[in-house]
């Protein structure tokens, strides 16, 4: 994937419209300073990720940026990792929302075909749907200025004022918005430039201020913006809704204890070097552990085993951390729209003991699955002394995961599986 190369795909001669992805926030009332919400694990993948596959999905969207806090690059490169063939451009953003958009503006504004229209969203909304963004875009296509998504205000609007005297307002005519908020390129990014020392939360508002007014388009109810804690697991609700095909993967995997062949030879197992006299045979760090639970994730797609992804007989693999065959089984299978709801590991061994490591297990598996802890799951357990296992002559290692995948007719299914196989193949 390259960073910072964009381009504009033409349709009947029409410019696609463009996507600005605001990602830029610090998150204050996430509650989680050290992972800004945009990041935080939704189901498998970062927040973000699901806003960037939402537009990519959008046939009518080509270039997508998305602004960031500088010190967060790692962090969006990241959450971008294993998105093939595609060109986005990540750009810095300022201290106000405001001037994250207008810089992101200001770096579109550069392209050799210059958008005619922008879709501006916000990245904690993760939940947009496809006909929203087909209902603005085609809003845009229409010939309007500006297309925001809408939804009239249902609830009793109270307000308090600051001696505590409490009134009911009216709420004919009122409405909340959401994004994304389309927008005629040009006239945007002028408006940005002309109120520039304002601190506006809403693109929209800045028609307002130059006398013009937006169209509305029905808003989508569900499509919430992720603000406090709790809302990570509504959204999981509403996201898990439209996953209807849940499938259940088993890896199994062994290795050989063996004296350790050279200095950096070590006992690895669930992501985690584990102090002993022994290490595990194999060709990359031999990490039962991970293996299983790639393996299970690949059954999941049916798509082979460990194997025929990265061949014991590869030079490639030599000493690899297993951590990327995990990820790599992960990639595949957000490919195919799915997202991990479980994952239940067993170690089988007499010695060492992994009751000690159980937690930083699955911290590690949870940080490269993009995971909240709560769904993985490591136990240990011995063989009574008898097997090989039991003799201490290798670890053995079983995985059970659960995953949710888009509910698909057997025409679908048809359809896709000889492209599947495809970018299965070209993943590696």
């Amino acid at each position: 994937m390259r960073f910072g190369d964009v381009f504009v795909i033409m349709d009947n001669n029409k410019p696609i419209i463009a996507a600005l992805i605001v990602a830029a926030g610090s998150g204050t009332r996430f509650g989680d300073a050290q992972t800004p919400k945009q990041y935080a694990p939704l189901l498998g993948r970062p927040v973000l990720r699901w806003s960037v596959d939402a537009l990519r999905s959008c046939g009518h969207i080509g270039t997508i940026a998305v602004v960031i806090q500088p010190e967060h690059r790692a962090a969006c490169e990241a959450a971008l990792a294993g998105i093939e063939n595609t060109n986005i451009l990540i750009i810095d953003g300022g201290a106000t929302r405001q001037q994250s958009v207008r810089r992101g503006l200001d770096a579109l504004a550069t392209l050799a075909e210059r958008p005619a229209h922008v879709l501006i969203h916000d990245a904690a909304r993760p939940c947009v749907s496809a006909a929203l963004l087909h209902a603005v875009c085609d809003a845009l296509r229409a010939g309007h200025n500006a297309a925001i998504p809408a939804l009239p205000v249902t609830d009793t609007v109270k307000k308090r004022d600051e001696n505590g005297a409490v009134t009911t307002q009216s709420r004919d005519g009122l409405y909340t918005v959401q994004t994304p908020q389309g927008f005629a390129f040009d006239t945007i990014h002028t408006l940005h430039r002309q109120f520039e020392s304002e601190n506006l939360t809403d693109d929209a508002a800045l028609l307002e201020r130059a006398g013009q007014n937006p169209h509305f388009v029905t808003g989508q109810r569900d499509n919430i913006k992720i603000t406090w804690p709790d809302d990570i697991a509504l959204a999981e609700s509403i996201l898990s809704a439209s996953r209807a095909d849940i499938r259940t993967g088993k890896g199994y995997d062994v290795h050989r204890l063996v004296p350790p062949q050279h200095d950096l030879h070590k006992l690895v197992i669930g992501g985690i070097v584990i102090p002993h006299d022994k290490a595990l045979e194999g060709h990359s760090d031999a990490d039962v552990g991970l293996h299983a639970i790639t393996d299970a994730l690949l059954g999941t797609i049916c798509d082979g085993d460990i194997g025929m992804h990265f061949s014991p007989k590869d030079p490639r693999w030599k000493g690899a951390d297993s951590g990327m065959f995990l990820q790599h089984a992960a990639v595949l299978l957000a490919a195919q729209g799915g997202v991990i709801t479980h994952v239940d590991l067993t170690v089988i061994c007499e010695m060492p003991k992994i009751g000690p490591h159980r937690d930083a297990m699955r911290a590690r598996i949870a940080e490269i699955l993009h995971l909240p802890l709560r769904r993985v799951s490591v136990k240990a357990t011995t063989t009574e002394g008898l097997g090989f296992t039991g003799r201490g002559e290798g670890i053995a290692a079983e995985a059970v995961v659960t995953v949710r995948l888009p509910f698909e007719t057997p025409a679908d299914m048809s359809a896709h599986s000889s492209e599947n196989n495809t970018a299965t193949r070209k993943a590696i």
